[in-house]
């Protein structure tokens, strides 16, 4: 605390060579300092992921901590790849945010025309929140496409939107299921980060419908119609504490893989990779999950 000569007092918080600045202009005033210096408290970090990039198969990986909101690991974690199935995290997302869950879908012809025959006929009526589950455990390009296709207003639109207010600055989309829109041009792209950050958002808000992708197969009833898929998660679903997971696979993007696993209690991390190979991604997976546990043990 410093008094002036018009009897006004200042209160400074001084550091560094502002610190010196006020030693100085003590010359000028007949008077004394009583310098408040902030107490300085630094955060214990996260250990980092103990792994050479050039372990994992994929073009890009990351291993990120939603709760911290760190970087564990990281190679090319911010470069933009295209997404494939990723995609339907943000579909459905967005159609969840448009439309009630218990809302009621019809099948249309044109639902069916992307790549991949999941079982379902033009005119049958399915639960939302079924079609939405049977999308994301079964990667289902027909039951996604329904499920936008129903939604009130511009899916697409909203899902860029959405992309926005996450902070996701790879990330833009121009269909819900992520297909190849043709051989130059990916239904969707993003980085590994972006990914992550969406795949944490997502397990916050919808974790019941992403933790059903632990299951090896997905099914759904109406009207007396059974449909049952098998789960792409398969090569993964025996990791001990896997919460939920997310494959993509198309020509332009390779093998894409999301999952979210415990690390400690109320702390899951988020693995993430792109342009891997169909058999690569489960296991560049596994490698970053087993180094995420061995160096988090220490």
């Amino acid at each position: 605390m410093m008094k002036l000569p018009d009897s006004k007092t200042v209160v400074y918080t001084l550091t560094g060579a502002s610190l010196a600045c006020a030693i100085l202009l003590s010359a000028s005033y007949d008077a004394s300092f009583h310098l408040r210096i902030p107490t300085i408290t630094q955060a214990t970090p996260e250990p980092q992921i103990a792994l050479k990039p050039s372990a994992i198969t994929a073009k890009a990986a990351i291993i990120y901590d939603p709760v911290t909101k760190q970087v564990l690991f990281a190679k090319n974690a911010d470069v933009q790849l295209p997404l494939a199935s990723l995609t339907k995290l943000m579909s459905a997302d967005t159609v969840l945010s448009l439309s009630a869950p218990t809302s009621s879908v019809t099948i249309t012809a044109a639902d069916l025309k992307p790549e991949g025959d999941w079982g379902l006929i033009p005119g049958e009526k399915w639960n939302l929140l079924d079609l939405l589950r049977f999308g994301l455990v079964a990667s289902s390009n027909d039951a996604m496409q329904a499920a936008a296709a129903a939604a009130p207003g511009d899916v697409i639109a909203d899902m860029n939107k959405r992309a926005q207010q996450l902070g996701l600055t790879q990330t833009y989309f121009t269909n819900p299921t992520g297909l190849d829109v043709d051989v130059e041009t990916a239904g969707a792209y993003g980085s590994a980060h972006d990914v992550a950050v969406l795949a944490a958002t997502f397990l916050a808000q919808y974790p019941a419908l992403f933790e059903a992708t632990t299951h090896s197969s997905v099914s759904m009833t109406s009207h007396g119609i059974t449909l049952t898929a098998t789960s792409t998660d398969i090569p993964i679903l025996d990791i001990p504490g896997l919460i939920a997971a997310k494959t993509g696979y198309t020509d332009l993007a390779g093998g894409n893989l999301v999952a979210a696993f415990d690390s400690g209690i109320d702390h899951p991390l988020i693995v993430a990779v792109l342009g891997s190979t169909v058999d690569g991604r489960f296991e560049d997976v596994k490698t970053l999950i087993n180094a995420a546990r061995q160096t988090l043990a220490h």
